[in-house]
């Protein structure tokens, strides 16, 4: 579908076989980046990995990224972070356990992330100190910018309209605080390493991705966002079907670890389920033409925007038996992965500009449910039941939940 937004001609693709055109066939011709102002403003002038336009830049971008950042290895050499997060989320809960007391399992989750990603960026988790609250606040108001409709990046003389509905002084006020918060934790990490007299940050197994990053810039190498699983709370078939498979999987152990990860199979089926229905980025982050080109037989000029509705075709009834339906089973014994060589299933994306994070956000996803589910029964609060679950999304690049999950756990008998 070709829609005229403005001035800019913007491309809907919503099936495997155009998104498999525009993500592999021709890759390299969509591989750019719209020119979105709030997120040049935002984002250094497009310099992250998600938003720089294709180029030698954001090559090396993504060299590092894939080669030192979120390599296999790199990924593995945090395990012992996620494993004591998800340990130490398992013991708040059960200190809240008493009965009827409620929990709010989607700010659960959301700390365990934040902690996870802290320790892991910075080495010290920052969500327990009142500048974490303070960054999950400017977090938040940082992702609905970057997926907010701007009129003026299509109707550029409507652009005097943000003066007037806030948006203008909300990204002011975010870059300035943004900018603020990064420098202090680059501060901090130069100091630091001053101290210790190690500039390079001392073992690599101990370095945080800031440490590898600051080792970049001092060697001249070149410089440089979980989803939920609420749908398993409607089924409670599968949500015994799953609990069955990690209880018994952990006989006399404690916790599950990530030993164990690749044994519990109905559990990476509950996770591909619940990232069909709601991909963390429901329409990707757009794309841009460099050149003209044919998409299934129509000319498509260069310079046009493609958005890519990865949440419509995880919901295609062509594609999908009971498109609507959280089943899990389809996924067991299916070789569909989220790699982005299945076309019909691409929550993270696929070709040049895929996700680099996937493998992280699924490992700890995988070890945060399977031990939310091994350790505890949920119920509703107060009275209500799974017809209640309200899933709708607020705005935002990524969506987080609009209405918090609360619940009731308590230990199993």
């Amino acid at each position: 579908m070709l829609l005229h937004l403005g001035s800019k001609p913007v491309l809907i693709i919503s099936s495997p076989d155009a998104a498999e055109e525009v993500m592999k066939t021709h890759d390299l011709i969509f591989a750019n980046r719209p020119k979105a102002a709030f997120a040049g403003r935002l984002l250094y002038k497009f310099n992250s990995i998600a938003f720089s336009p294709y180029g030698e830049y954001w090559r090396q971008v993504r060299s590092i990224c894939v080669l030192q950042l979120l390599s296999n290895k790199r990924v593995q050499s945090f395990r012992s972070i996620r494993e004591e997060e998800a340990e130490s989320m398992l013991k708040k809960i059960k200190e809240s356990c008493a009965p009827s007391s409620i929990i709010r399992i989607d700010e659960i989750l959301a700390t365990l992330t934040n902690n996870i990603v802290s320790r892991v960026v910075i080495g010290k988790r920052y969500s327990e100190k009142e500048s974490g609250s303070r960054f999950k606040e400017l977090f938040e108001e940082f992702i609905m910018l970057l997926g907010v409709f701007n009129v003026g990046d299509y109707i550029s003389w409507l652009s005097w309209i943000n003066n007037v509905n806030g948006l203008e002084a909300k990204v002011k006020k975010v870059a300035k605080d943004f900018d603020e918060y990064l420098e202090k934790i680059l501060q901090e990490a130069v100091k630091k390493q001053e101290k210790s007299g190690n500039k390079n940050g001392g073992d690599e197994k101990q370095q945080n991705l800031v440490d590898v990053l600051l080792e970049i810039q001092r060697t001249n190498a070149t410089g440089f966002a979980f989803e939920r699983d609420s749908q398993l709370l409607r089924n409670t078939n599968a949500m015994h079907k799953l609990q069955n498979e990690v209880r018994q999987f952990l006989g006399c152990k404690t916790y599950i670890t990530e030993d164990d990860l690749e044994n519990l199979h109905y559990l990476k089926a509950v996770i591909k389920e619940a990232l069909r229905l709601h991909p963390p980025v429901p329409l990707l982050v757009p794309r841009e033409s460099s050149k003209a080109v044919k998409i299934m037989g129509y000319d498509i000029a260069a310079g046009t925007q493609v958005i890519i509705n990865a949440w419509g075709i995880g919901r295609d009834p062509k594609l999908w038996k009971d498109a609507e339906e959280f089943q899990p089973e389809r996924f067991l014994n299916s070789s569909l992965d989220i790699k982005g060589q299945n076309f019909e299933f691409i929550p993270f994306g696929s070709g040049r500009r895929s996700c680099p994070g996937s493998a992280f956000a699924l490992v700890t996803a995988e070890l945060a449910l399977a031990n939310l589910i091994c350790s505890f029964d949920f119920e509703w609060a107060g009275g209500a039941g799974p017809e209640d679950l309200d899933m709708t999304e607020a705005p935002g690049i990524v969506t987080p939940r609009k209405v918090p999950l609360l619940l009731v756990a308590s230990l199993p008998n």
